[in-house]
């Protein structure tokens, strides 16, 4: 029986291409799990800062709507952890990074504790 192309390892300009066209792949994907996590937890954080911020009043203003920002630190805090747990910090991140990450955060945080307070007037 005769190897086919496939069954034999490749050389030479096209299989640096592979190896280039994996890497690139494989360094879109933890982007991607990147944002998604970040996402997650913003929306995670602002239910829980809805649950936690009690009833809002006739005002609209929760009592404890400060502890709403506090779970949003944590929640941006807590993604440097998860990242290291799951292995998505290579290549390291640097400032530019940390602020994306953490303004989808702040995003999804603030949306969903929008929606959750504009439905509950």
């Amino acid at each position: 029986m005769t190897k086919t192309t496939l069954d034999t390892p490749r050389s030479g300009p096209t299989a640096k291409a592979e190896l280039v066209r994996s890497e690139k792949q494989r360094a879109h994907l933890v982007k991607l799990l990147r944002t998604l996590a970040a996402c997650f937890l913003g929306l995670i954080a602002g239910w829980v800062s809805f649950i936690l911020g009690g009833t809002p009043d006739a005002n609209g203003i929760q009592p404890l709507a400060l502890l709403g920002l506090v779970i949003l630190g944590a929640a941006i805090v807590v993604q440097r952890h998860l990242f290291i747990l799951l292995g998505l910090d290579r290549p390291p991140l640097g400032g530019k990074d940390w602020f994306y990450q953490g303004f989808m955060t702040f995003a999804l945080w603030f949306i969903t504790l929008t929606i959750l307070l504009t439905t509950s007037v």
